[in-house]
């Protein structure tokens, strides 16, 4: 099956879908070593450096592996699922719990190294929770995640935001489900304001402790409900 030259743009995702389209519709089986970077540029109508990427794009997926002084091979037909897609395909329940690990660690880190401007943001993030009170559960959520992508925020880690920032789609239908479900907000439409509170509180004063010991009860309270439904 002849390759052909791809469109303008973009280039690297269009070169990585057509060698994962010849891998795994057998054209290279496992073991067949790919053809050279020059050659696979030529057919494929793009420069090498693009090339170049579609291979570790497609090593990332499990498809083929690079080998010293050798060149790619093929070691498998299936792509491994990526991390985004297992979040999906997960419970919510297991996503929560890795949530827990991230998060309290993070408030720990917020509270040691959070700024003025952290602080701002965490207490308008707060009182915007306040006010998605009395909105629908949705926009309560929402409102809730961000009060915490602002704590994530404030521990000035790019990892751990970017692992809450993959995490947040699947905890967002989960925790409306879990509000809708257990009618959370019946009695207190701005339920968990309290330890909402204590946690910006802590946080801005510098109490690492007090601001991982506050998240770890409030999400624990939130964990178990999940794990009840």
């Amino acid at each position: 099956m002849p390759l052909g030259a791809l469109r303008p743009s973009p280039l690297v995702e269009q070169a990585t879908e057509h060698l994962r389209a010849q891998i795994t519709g057998g054209e290279w089986p496992v073991g067949t070593k790919l053809p050279g970077e020059t050659t696979l540029a030529k057919s494929l109508g793009v420069g090498r450096s693009t090339v170049r990427e579609a291979l570790r794009a497609l090593a990332g997926a499990g498809l083929v592996q690079a080998r010293q002084g050798s060149g790619v091979f093929v070691i498998a037909t299936t792509p491994q699922d990526d991390w985004s897609v297992r979040l999906r395909q997960a419970a919510v329940t297991d996503v929560y719990e890795v949530r827990m690990l991230v998060e309290v660690e993070a408030a720990h880190l917020a509270a040691r190294r959070r700024t003025d401007d952290d602080i701002t943001a965490l207490r308008a993030a707060l009182a915007e929770r306040r006010d998605a009170a009395a909105k629908n559960d949705a926009e309560f959520v929402d409102a809730d995640i961000a009060l915490h992508a602002a704590v994530i925020a404030a521990a000035h880690n790019p990892v751990l935001t970017g692992l809450f920032t993959e995490f947040t789609p699947v905890l967002r239908q989960g925790l409306i489900d879990l509000v809708e479900l257990l009618d959370l907000r019946a009695g207190r439409p701005d339920h968990g304001d309290e330890s909402h509170a204590a946690l910006v509180d802590a946080i801005a004063r510098e109490d690492a402790e007090a601001a991982r010991r506050t998240l770890q009860g409030e999400l624990e309270q939130t964990l178990a409900r999940l794990q009840s439904l």
